[in-house]
């Protein structure tokens, strides 16, 4: 069904996708750059020539300081969320799973709300203090969330450990509103922060969450094999001689990286590493060896796209960008749990 040939032919499409989103991300906007500038202005950046002549000085401030690093930004945020979301959904075996279901966003918005609630800087790590701090957040949720897991039901069923991650998100979320009826001048910025957004980030950002996506997403594509082998149940992994729960602990652990430095640089932004694995999933087939790649490529596409309809659509004002995926995300949801119900019926 899911020839090689047409896995194959999925890179160029969805590269292709991925280059006209940035285009589109960088010339839309208040001031319209034409795409003939944006190339001339990226070729003398690459190649460290001066900038024609016939290119207004001011586009070049528009491509290079403001919306390149946007566009980078929520293309790599984009990517992060969907192929820990593929990895997700083929080590739990349910396209419901992703980091938002199993908590781990939450446990890292609460990191990082704890950071700016207090004004935390650590030594030696500046601005990597956010990240940092929402990665620990994350990987403590996820072994909170199997240990409660395992101790209601010890062959932690798929479903026990997807209930008990919204038992524990809902928790957290809490957690997240109190910190924020007690909070004062940093509100706005909480609450800003919590809705989603990859405004006025700048480079600075892009070279924070670059490193944990190049470790987190190289970690996992490492496990594509034991992926595939535990997509059939841990019992036919073991037998195929896969170490499950070493590695299951890697999968979750680089997850979460993702996950944390994610939610650290943008936000919660809903539904991207729900929704666009399993339609990867559905078009191009279950093999994590093309899953993980194609679906790195689709969000970013995805989420560059939505941050563009998030900034133009009630223009010159700005929708937060999780407000678009969760209108997007949350039909397709719906969808997809009918007819998880429909074919267990069936």
């Amino acid at each position: 069904m899911f020839s090689k040939t047409k896995k194959i032919s999925a890179y160029p499409i969805l590269l292709l996708v991925l280059i006209v989103a940035v285009l589109m991300g960088v010339s839309i906007g208040t001031v319209k750059v034409p795409i003939e500038a944006i190339l001339r202005i990226l070729f003398a950046s690459i190649t460290q020539t001066s900038i024609p002549d016939s290119v207004d000085t001011m586009y070049e401030n528009i491509v290079m300081d403001i919306r390149m690093p946007r566009v980078i930004l929520s293309g790599i945020v984009g990517a992060s969320l969907s192929i820990a979301g593929a990895a997700f959904q083929g080590l739990l075996r349910n396209p419901l799973a992703d980091p938002y279901t199993l908590g781990v966003s939450s446990g890292a918005s609460v990191g990082a709300v704890l950071t700016i609630f207090f004004n935390l800087s650590l030594p030696f790590l500046g601005l990597y203090t956010l990240p940092v701090l929402s990665i620990i957040a994350s990987f403590f949720t996820i072994f909170i969330v199997l240990f409660f897991a395992k101790r209601v039901d010890r062959t932690m069923r798929v479903e026990t450990i997807i209930l008990t991650g919204v038992i524990f998100s809902s928790f957290l979320g809490a957690l997240i509103s109190l910190m924020i009826a007690l909070t004062g001048e940093e509100l706005r910025q909480i609450i800003g922060w919590l809705l989603g957004s990859v405004s006025m980030r700048g480079w600075d950002y892009v070279g924070i969450i670059v490193p944990f996506f190049a470790v987190g997403s190289a970690i996992l594509m490492m496990h594509a094999t034991e992926l595939n082998a535990m997509s059939f149940g841990e019992d036919q992994a073991k037998h195929l001689g896969v170490n499950v729960e070493r590695k299951k602990m890697n999968i979750l652990i680089a997850g979460s990286i993702l996950t944390g430095a994610s939610v650290a640089v943008s936000g919660t932004i809903g539904f991207v590493g729900l929704v666009i694995p399993h339609f990867i999933r559905i078009i191009w087939g279950p093999d994590h060896k093309h899953l993980l790649p194609l679906s790195a490529l689709a969000g970013s596409g995805f989420l560059i796209l939505a941050d563009l309809v998030s900034r133009t659509i009630i223009a010159p004002s700005e929708l937060p960008i999780g407000v678009i995926t969760a209108l997007i995300g949350a039909p397709i949801f719906a969808v997809i749990l009918m007819r998880q119900r429909l074919k267990g019926r069936g």
